[in-house]
This record gives C-alpha cells, sequence and structure tokens, in this order.
C-alpha cells in the first residue's frame, strides 16, 4: 500500500464518506489495478460508455471521488489535497484533474436504470456532481477490526504460503446456507484451494453487518471444512448493487487477490427485479477470457426432500421437491424468532445470526 508517514501540508481537507475511504484505501494497496487513482475526465468517461479505460484495459464501474462545485472550484490540477475519512483515515491526492460527470448517464449506463428504488441509483443522485482525480497516498488507516488478510499482497502471500495453484474465489455479501456450502465444496473438487472473500465495506442497511457475517464464515469453515483447503480474507470495498458490471468487477479485482477461478452467481451483484437472472454470468463468460479468470457457474440449488440431498439443476430431477434457499428466506424465519431447518442452514451458522436478530429487536 502507498503510504507516507506524516500528511503532507495542503490547502484544503476533504472529507470522506465511507464508501469513498474503501475506494481511496483499496486504490493505494493495489486492489484496483490497472486503475491507479481516482478516475479523470476521460477514464471516466471511457468506463461508464464502453468498460473501457483510455488504455484499453478493461474496467467496468467507475470509482470517482465526489465533492462539491465550490471545493472543487477551489483546486487547481497538481494541488495536494488532505482526504479524512471514518475511524482516523487519512490520505492525501495529488490533483490530475477535475470535472463534472453526468450522474442520469451513469445511472443509465452502469446501473440500466435511472430508477430511486435502485440503491445505486439512489445513493448516486445524492453525490456531488463535481469529481477529484488523481493517485492516493495512504497516511492512516485503521488496522482491519476482522484480523484476516485484507490487501492483494496478503492474500497472494498466504496463497502462496499454502502452494496452491489454482484458487477459487467466492464474493459475498450474505451470511451462508447450504447452497453456498454446495457449491463452495463444488470448487474444492475441482481446485487448489478456495478463498472465502466476503465484501465488508458499505452495504445496505438491510443487509446483515460484516461484523455477523464473519462470525458465520469462521463457524462455517471450521465446522465442515479442511482447513488447509480454504482461506477466509476480507474485501473492504462498498456494495453498489449494479449487477452484471459489478460481478465482471469482482471478478476483475480478485485477480489482483490472486484469482485463477471465479464464482459467479446467475443474479450476481443484483438487487430487485432490476437484472436478468442470467445477465451477469453472459457478461463475465464473454470477457473472462481477457481478464485471465476462469468462471465457474451453478444453476439453482436446493435441498431435495426425494433425494434426501443439496442438489443442483444439473443433477436433480424432482424439482418440484425441492426446499429452496435464499437469504431472503433466511431472515425473514430469523426475524419471527424460527431457526432455519438444518437442510437450509448449518445450526452454528443459525445461532449465530438469531443471536444477532434478537439483539436488534
Amino acid at each position: 500500500m502507498n503510504t507516507v508517514s506524516s500528511v503532507t501540508p495542503a490547502r484544503v481537507t476533504i472529507p470522506l464518506t465511507a464508501v469513498e475511504a474503501a475506494d481511496a484505501e483499496l486504490l493505494a494497496m493495489g486492489a484496483y489495478e490497472p486503475l491507479n487513482g481516482f478516475m479523470t475526465q476521460d477514464e471516466y468517461r471511457g468506463v461508464v460508455h464502453d468498460m473501457r479505460l483510455p488504455s484499453g484495459s478493461l474496467f467496468p464501474l467507475p470509482i470517482v471521488l465526489p465533492v462539491a462545485a465550490e471545493v472543487a472550484h477551489e483546486i487547481a490540477i497538481g494541488d495536494v489535497v488532505n482526504l479524512a475519512g471514518p475511524g482516523g483515515f487519512q490520505a492525501i491526492l495529488r490533483v490530475t484533474d477535475r470535472f463534472e460527470r453526468s450522474v442520469e448517464s451513469e445511472a443509465r449506463h452502469v446501473y440500466l436504470t435511472n430508477s430511486r428504488e435502485h440503491p445505486g441509483v439512489d445513493r448516486l443522485f445524492r453525490m456531488p456532481r463535481w469529481c477529484l482525480a488523481g493517485p492516493v497516498t495512504v497516511v492512516h488507516v485503521t488496522p482491519s477490526p476482522y484480523g484476516e488478510p485484507a490487501t492483494p499482497k496478503e492474500v497472494r502471500a498466504a496463497i502462496a504460503q499454502r502452494g496452491w495453484r489454482t484458487v477459487t474465489f467466492f464474493q459475498t455479501r450474505n451470511p451462508p446456507h447450504r447452497a453456498h456450502e454446495y457449491l463452495l465444496k463444488t470448487v474444492l473438487e475441482i481446485t487448489d484451494g478456495l478463498v472465502l472473500h466476503p465484501l465488508v465495506g458499505p452495504t445496505k442497511s438491510d443487509d446483515v453487518p460484516a461484523s455477523i457475517r464473519i462470525k458465520t464464515y469462521r463457524a462455517l469453515i471450521s465446522g465442515y471444512f479442511p482447513a488447509n483447503r480454504v482461506l477466509l480474507a476480507t474485501f473492504g470495498a462498498a456494495m453498489r448493487y449494479a449487477g452484471p458490471r459489478e460481478a465482471l468487477f469482482h471478478a476483475l479485482v480478485r485477480k489482483n487477490f490472486g484469482a485463477t477461478h471465479f464464482i459467479v452467481g446467475r443474479d450476481a451483484a443484483g438487487v430487485g427485479y432490476f437484472y436478468q437472472a442470467e445477465a451477469a454470468r453472459q457478461l463475465l463468460e464473454r470477457l473472462a477470457p481477457e481478464i485471465g479468470i476462469t468462471p465457474v457457474t451453478f444453476d439453482d440449488i436446493g435441498y431435495c426432500c426425494r433425494c434426501q440431498a443439496t442438489v443442483s439443476r444439473r443433477t436433480c430431477p424432482h424439482p418440484s421437491d425441492w426446499i429452496q434457499m435464499s437469504g431472503t428466506m433466511v431472515r425473514r424465519l430469523l426475524r419471527q424468532g424460527t431457526m432455519p431447518p438444518t437442510e437450509v442452514m448449518r445450526p452454528e451458522v443459525a445461532e449465530i445470526l438469531m443471536a444477532a436478530f434478537q439483539e436488534e429487536s
């Protein structure tokens, strides 16, 4: 990670939201390569319209630093500004560009909708329209509370230490149920190791907090997986809920962490009714060769009462006998004070979630 020992003197200090601080830190640690700083206007336009940086490199999501118009007009190209975020986060930005973006066009191209019902679009329309661009150097960041590898360098080192040549990464923002367990165990049959790589940055208010999710991942791994085949690491980005583009983004950045394979779900990074079920999978499969990563896909998964096993549509002819599994269904049961059946979720995981839900109420 690019760091300095003290804050560089600057005329301006810009307060960052949690999302912007997460992006600044990830840029500095190299997680967003080939991007090396908050985007310039040319980079922004290329990414929004064509998913390409001016160099031709693939990059599907805008990574920008929004600022109020009066702040943008006060700053000149070449200036150094301080960035101050939650939890004592501090960084410096060397300004290479400033520009006004079109949030309407961005919503239409990136999120495929201008509806304020979409959480990513709603956030976009509430942000300032002017942006500053440039490379970021981190001055101070609060250590991760989770104690797991968090930077590309740390994760790659852990993979190398284990001697894995092929590694599947699993992006998740939900507690694990038995369908997740099924697909995770399946990929362990085809690659040397698995990196369970939960997103721990800002998410929707009704998502399960990262601190609780980390406990559920640890419980699942310790109880039901060989310790030498699975690595738990964290990814500090925020969720954008941008569907196909965000699924592609998740695969691309996992390559920087050491992935050779990447699991992509039917509605990866989706929300509500905004994306077609297969869109994320189709986009990733088309562009995966350019990233240099192998997508791993699964059909619907459920518990078949006739087969008495967790199955997929590829392996079971009895879909009418299935108990369906979803995070939504699990959350509904827990809010009702009902433990999910063991066919849906391991008791060790459900107990952690039940305790957290009871604490909330």
